[in-house]
């Protein structure tokens, strides 16, 4: 059931209860449960807070706590599936969900009793009516005089006979009502997408409250900033939300600008600007950004001799010298750096790059400390998704929540240098695949598959970096190829996940294309490639267009891929 009225309907509620708060592994959802803490803080709301990276570890941790827990939140999980199927809860048990994940199951949406879904009620979601998808069983009372042997009156045998024609069109209307059905939950459930982030409806749910602090409205910035790196919302959305969230800094900075209330220097400000689409530029060298950008590295094609050359052309266009551009961004000359985006920009159109400026936000603490929303998304993604081993399984999870908080700058330049690594592995796994042509066009959607033994290959085996690798692989192979119809396919990769146990990771990635609407038809044709051929399959992830394959089950779950979208 849809909450209308998210103070009555669900803190309220929770406010004198113990909660257990379930947290995917994904910055959105971070950003979430901080802005939640936050409140539960305020508050002094007795939680309990467990990451769950899949829906095994949330099956798991519901069995685990159900006896101590009567309500639980969760964030970026659960909305997707039947909750009440997978978990089998008590009746006095209560899910509050806070997921961008769409579409949502409609048995959560049309549960009234134990399922309250936390989502922003501007989100289009075109949820098939009631009356399409259920209906009441029907008491089909079987006359125990119906036998007919011929002796009875003749009134009798006609209205034994007209209940027979009238159960007949019944039955008729019930085939028909079901194959309807199918028809329709099929459309509603074909596409798998994201509706607005999870942050931002927990920052409204803060600011309908009036407790909404600088660093939870910062939070917010940041879950939908992950949406936008992930690739996960239309451009179109994101600009609107964006619009949305200016308008809050707008009021928080001027609430602080009274001469009464004014911030020390040392305190966080938040602003709007129009920023450069370059990752981690203010902390990295301006080279080594354009390099490990996938916009400009994809736009000038940096894995060939000739990109490499188009590079110089590029930097020289702009007057930069290449002993300025190869040393840390906060040693360039000033001279330089007053107008550099403007110079950027401007030699950018020439080279066929119109879209480097993007509207963003960035922090500042003090003097010193100035981070955009990206980097803080690249640093946190990296802190969770590390691959060297640090104590428990948890331990990433809740260094990448700690980064987030201001007074943890320590873990937070930890993860920016652990991104920096992540997008070089990155930008030379997607320069080896085009030089060594690993994308292979299979009819319907080009497919890529890394080896064992590849460079880097290890982090790969995380859905995020794979996904990001993917996304950056599709769009540098459009600008690559000559082929046009190659140009409009999606995107299979494969990476290997467990060596030992034989498994592969592999995610499906929508086209490349103008009108793109971020929909994503993979999840659905994986399970109906995995149920015709029997393939030993894990759907596993909160995301539908990731599974995890066993290695020898790979050609005939592609066969079968082929010819279900030929």
């Amino acid at each position: 059931m849809f909450v209308s009225d998210c103070r009555r309907e669900f803190y309220d509620l929770i406010v004198t209860q113990r909660v257990l708060l379930l947290v995917a592994s994904d910055v959105d959802a971070l950003c979430a449960c901080k802005i939640l803490q936050a409140l539960f803080q305020c508050d002094h709301v007795q939680y309990t807070l467990l990451p769950v990276s899949g829906w095994q570890e949330l099956e798991t941790a519901f069995l685990e706590h159900k006896d101590q827990f009567k309500y639980f939140v969760l964030i970026n999980c659960g909305a997707n599936v039947d909750l009440l199927e997978i978990l089998q809860p008590e009746e006095d048990t209560f899910f509050f969900v806070c997921d961008s994940h769409r579409p949502i199951n409609v048995v959560n949406i049309y549960n009234d009793t134990q399922i309250k879904l936390l989502v922003k009620q501007d989100d289009d979601l075109d949820v098939p009516a009631y009356d399409d998808i259920f209906r009441d069983e029907e008491s089909e009372e079987e006359d125990s005089e119906n036998d007919s042997d011929g002796s009875e009156p003749l009134e009798k045998r006609r209205r034994f006979e007209e209940e027979v024609i009238e159960r007949t069109m019944k039955r008729r209307q019930r085939r028909e009502w079901e194959a309807r059905r199918r028809e329709i939950l099929f459309d509603y459930e074909q596409y798998e997408y994201h509706g607005t982030s999870s942050a931002m409806v927990m920052f409204d749910l803060a600011w309908i409250m009036s407790k909404d602090l600088n660093d939870m409205l910062w939070w917010a910035i940041v879950g939908l900033t992950d949406q936008w790196v992930q690739d996960k919302i239309t451009q179109m959305k994101y600009v609107t939300d964006i619009g949305i969230l200016q308008r809050h800094v707008s009021r928080h900075n001027h609430r602080n600008e009274d001469e009464e209330n004014s911030l020390s220097i040392d305190c966080m400000r938040i602003a709007f600007e129009y920023d450069l689409r370059l990752a981690l530029y203010q902390h990295w060298s301006l080279y080594e950004s354009l390099c490990n950008t996938s916009y400009t590295s994809a736009s000038l094609k940096l894995w060939s001799v000739q990109g490499q050359k188009r590079l110089q052309e590029f930097l020289a266009d702009m007057g930069l010298p290449l002993k300025q551009v190869k040393q840390k961004f906060n040693s360039m000359d000033m001279s330089l750096k007053e107008n550099l985006r403007e110079m950027i920009e401007e030699s950018a159109n020439k080279f066929g790059m119109k879209d480097l400026r993007v509207q963003t936000f960035s922090i500042h603490f003090g003097f010193k400390n100035k981070f955009s929303a990206s980097d803080i998304v690249y640093a946190t993604t990296s802190l969770m998704e590390n691959i060297e081993k640090e104590g428990p399984e948890t331990t990433n999870f809740i260094k990448a929540l700690d980064s987030l908080s201001r007074g943890n700058l320590d873990k937070l330049h930890q993860g920016l240098d652990l991104a920096k690594k992540q997008l070089r592995a990155i930008q030379q796994t997607v320069a080896s695949c085009i030089c060594t042509n690993l994308v292979i066009s299979q009819g319907p959607f080009l497919y890529c598959s890394l080896m064992e033994g590849t460079p880097d290959v290890k982090l790969f085996s995380k859905p995020v970096s794979l996904c990001l690798l993917s996304k950056y692989l599709l769009k540098s192979f459009i600008c690559s190829t000559k082929n046009k119809r190659c140009k409009l396919l999606p995107l299979i990769m494969a990476a290997p996940m467990d060596v030992e146990q034989g498994t592969v990771i592999m995610v499906g990635i929508p086209p490349e294309t103008e009108s793109s609407d971020k929909k994503n038809f993979f999840g659905r044709a994986f399970e109906k490639a995995a149920e015709s051929t029997n393939s030993r399959t894990l759907h596993n992830h909160f995301e539908m267009s990731i599974i995890e394959l066993k290695t020898e089950d790979r050609s005939k779950f592609l066969d079968a891929l082929i010819s279900l979208l030929s």
